[in-house]
């Protein structure tokens, strides 16, 4: 299958919004803000001991793993607050379980552009806590069976769950991607659902472009065709959008790549006590391991970077649900082949119309 990718300049800002924190960290940095403000952002974010000092590294730079997860909960497993989630229009607080329906592969190389590859979540793929399925399950299967096994011992303590859960989770995903692509994972970067939200609330809302009129009352998008301003609960929704396009959930990739170019145009520029608000809220949506130096990432960002979305093979059926058949050798070669690309051409200033 033909991959979709999307060129953007300015690598800190392309994973930013993505990567959030990082994003923040990088912002500062290209915008000249003093290095003090930058080494706050650290501070009181999440950290994750998932990945071991031990964990095999790149030796050709450093990959670094974004996972957006589906729950609609916050960091402690607690329902996020009615009036948000009637904002995000996103459904119930026990919706959407701990897919990681983001899977983005960050490779930032000794010298030259950083390239962004998106893993398609429903890729069909050998799981590392055993048998096959699609790669976005491999978090929320983790989380599960680790809390089953602590409460069989007599640990019942909600919070102490959720914890243990999510970082059993954490280590089952970047092993099953790690795996998948057959590259090591250097450092890691979570956010939920409602971390999507609050960049775009935090910025007042992102412009995209669709060359199509759409409408989907299961995420709840409903845009006109040309150029538009969406506020946070439309922007959540554009992003969530997979029926009704085309490609159908490869489509929904291009529309996340969409909103972090969108991201990345309206923070260019921003000022600093606007940034400093949005890396305060970001801090409640964010978890980092505890190896990544946002301070040093920050030093040593490239100048370039772009997006493209690994291949898939077709799609089948099996077990009831509709997954992505893949070939591992052609996507480990697409890998490589992304990592040592030239640079893309500069990228138009407008905003691009997308399907």
């Amino acid at each position: 299958m033909q991959s979709r990718g999307r060129h953007h300049r300015t690598a800190f800002l392309v994973l930013m919004r993505t990567a959030w924190i990082a994003v923040c960290a990088a912002v500062l940095v290209v915008s000249g803000f003093a290095w003090s403000t930058v080494s706050t952002i650290s501070s009181g974010v999440e950290r994750s001991y998932a990945i071991p000092d031990d964990a095999p590294r790149s030796e050709s730079g450093r990959n670094i793993l974004i996972m957006g997860l589906t729950t609609r909960l916050d960091l402690h497993g607690e329902p996020l607050p009615d009036d948000v989630l009637r904002r995000m229009q996103a459904g119930e607080s026990d919706r959407g379980g701990y897919n990681a329906n983001t899977l983005i592969l960050l490779h930032i190389p000794v010298s030259g552009p950083a390239v962004a590859m998106s893993v398609p979540r429903d890729n069909l793929v050998p799981l590392s806590s055993g048998g096959e399925g699609k790669i976005k399950e491999a978090y929320g299967r983790a989380k599960v069976a680790e809390e089953e096994r602590l409460q069989a011992a007599g640990t019942h303590d909600k919070r102490t769950l959720e914890r243990a859960g999510r970082e059993a989770g954490r280590r089952a995903q970047v092993q099953t991607v790690s795996t998948f692509l057959n590259q090591p994972i250097d450092h890691l970067v979570e956010i939920s659902l409602i971390g999507f939200f609050h960049i775009a609330e935090g910025l007042g809302g992102v412009d995209v472009c669709l060359k199509n009129a759409t409408k989907d009352p299961l995420s709840g998008a409903d845009f006109p065709a040309g150029p538009q301003h969406l506020d946070a609960g439309q922007a959540l929704s554009f992003v969530r959008q997979r029926h009704g396009l085309p490609g159908g959930d490869l489509d929904r990739t291009r529309r996340q790549q969409a909103f972090l170019a969108s991201v990345a145009r309206r923070l260019k520029g921003a000022d600093i006590t606007v940034v400093q608000a949005m890396i305060d809220t970001a801090k409640q949506d964010v978890v980092l391991d505890a190896g990544f130096d946002l301070t040093e990432f920050a030093r040593n960002l490239p100048t370039e970077v772009r997006f493209d979305t690994l291949p898939v093979e077709g799609g089948a059926h099996i077990g009831g649900q509709d997954v992505n058949k893949v070939d591992p050798a052609k996507v480990r070669e697409k890998v490589n082949e992304l990592a040592t690309a030239p640079p893309p051409p500069p990228p138009d200033d407008g905003v691009p119309c997308i399907d």
